[in-house]
């Protein structure tokens, strides 16, 4: 990068955050539409469940992988194939003629999701100098993921009942088009310096790890406790490997060396934290509002949109607050409020009205979770070299789906251990305890934020503002 900033950086900004919202949308928006599509779709018993699963494992699994592969390939080439692939694999999802067919080409999203995301992220890194400038577009970036974990439900009624199922995939491919035209216009390529070689073993053994925990927390409600923890233990190998070639490799995946980054570590710890509250939380509203309350997919869309607004609003202030007081107390704010905000939706019951509980809970709720993901992505991308870009960025968006395959995972758990019985009553006993389990997304984000260092980050800060 040359000293002179880039002139179309805003405009780039705004590209790449288009083609993040996307991707993060894609793996929210579907949980809405999965009773049209088990309708309409023959699946096997319990097969409709690998609809989202199965983009959630392939973006998950093979982010770090999509990550250095725009560093040695070229992010901007990369990001535009990783688009095309998108659109492609979004028309064959809408086009679907079985279940099986379905899940193969939401497979196929996730892998382009898996190349997009990290070279994108990367792009913004390598287009903006370190200090202020980077800090707002990493907001912006947060906030847009924030968002996009929790704005499906708000699209994905209106657009399942209006024009069916389908339209949430074929919605993708005219975005994907616009991105497509636009990329070469607006967007400079860039690759990490050095390190042409490429970590095949590094490669296989993290991917592998990575899918494997994926799949344990996806299937962990309908496994027993042995396979899950099996399933845990193989991971946990497979990482164990991963960290021995890596020692040993000319020219690693993941350079162990980015883990003595404080603010890396802990930037991503509230990055899983606030992926395991977006999507977990998210999952049992639902589950409320259409289950327990019987209400149509359109309505609960429209009761969940203060959720997406509050946390637009969060993001904002939470990136102005980071530059004036720091990382460490905007980030533990963040998750403080998020609990305050997920303690009140525990005590919803089948005879709550909206404005009484639900309202106040969602817009606490997102608040934080606006602020808190801009706070986690400025910490886990502040410290990166250039070079480290893609990888850095896949880890971090690894982190986010990694948190909210968890979340839907522990909470939907927590849910059916607490439930007696089918009645509305019965299910909202179960999902107020699911609420009040987001604590522990909380504790975790916590850990995260003791990590980061307060003195330098202010000085840093303080220093470009």
């Amino acid at each position: 990068m040359t000293n002179t900033p880039d002139p179309k950086r805003w405009f780039a900004l705004a590209l790449l955050c288009l083609a993040a919202f996307m991707i993060i949308l894609d793996a929210s928006i579907v949980l809405v539409a999965v009773p049209s599509i088990e309708r309409d779709l023959t699946f096997s018993n319990g097969g409709v469940q690998w609809v989202p699963t199965g983009y959630a494992l392939m973006f998950g699994g093979l982010l770090l992988l999509g990550g250095r592969i725009s560093d040695l390939l070229g992010r901007r080439r990369v990001f535009l194939a990783g688009v095309l692939l998108f659109a492609g694999s979004s028309l064959l999802c809408g086009f679907a003629w079985s279940g099986d067919a379905l899940v193969f080409a939401r497979g196929l999203q996730g892998i382009a999701a898996a190349v997009l995301a990290p070279s994108a992220l990367s792009i913004v890194m390598n287009t903006f100098p370190a200090g202020a400038e980077r800090n707002k577009a990493l907001g912006i970036w947060g906030a847009v993921s924030g968002v996009g974990g929790t704005a499906g439900s708000l699209v994905g009624g209106p657009v399942t009942d209006g024009l069916g199922w389908q339209w949430i995939f074929f919605i993708n491919v005219p975005v994907c088009l616009l991105v497509a035209v636009l990329t070469p216009l607006v967007l400079k390529d860039s690759r990490g310096p050095g390190r042409r070689g490429f970590d095949v073993a590094g490669a296989v053994t993290v991917t592998a790890a990575l899918i494997v925990l994926v799949y344990a927390v996806v299937q962990a409600p309908v496994s027993s406790a042995g396979h899950t923890t099996l399933l845990a233990v193989v991971s946990a190998a497979l990482f164990a490997v991963f960290v021995q070639v890596e020692k040993r490799s000319p020219a690693p995946l993941v350079p162990l060396r980015i883990f003595r980054s404080r603010a890396l570590v802990g930037g991503n710890l509230i990055t899983i934290a606030f992926g395991f509250g977006a999507f977990g939380l998210n999952f049992i509203y639902t589950q409320y509002a259409q289950l327990a309350l019987g209400i149509s997919a359109v309505r609960y869309g429209l009761m969940s949109a203060v959720l997406a607004a509050t946390a637009v609003v969060g993001s904002i202030v939470g990136q102005n607050l980071v530059t004036r007081i720091g990382l460490r107390p905007v980030a533990a704010g963040s998750l403080l409020l998020s609990g305050i905000g997920a303690t009140v939706m525990s005590r919803l019951t089948v005879e709550s009205g909206y404005f009484e509980l639900a309202f106040w809970g969602l817009t606490i709720f997102g608040a934080g979770l606006g602020a808190g993901c801009v706070a986690g992505s400025i910490a886990a991308l502040s410290d990166v070299a250039g070079e480290d870009a893609g990888v850095a960025s896949g880890l971090q968006n690894a982190c986010f789906q990694i948190g909210g395959a968890l979340g839907i995972a522990v909470l939907s758990a927590v849910a059916v251990a607490n439930t007696s019985g089918s009645s509305p009553t019965a299910m909202t006993g179960g999902y107020r305890v699911a609420f009040a389990a987001c604590w522990a997304f909380v504790a975790v984000g916590l850990i995260g934020t003791s990590l980061l260092v307060t003195r330098a980050a202010n000085r840093q800060l303080q220093a470009v503002a």
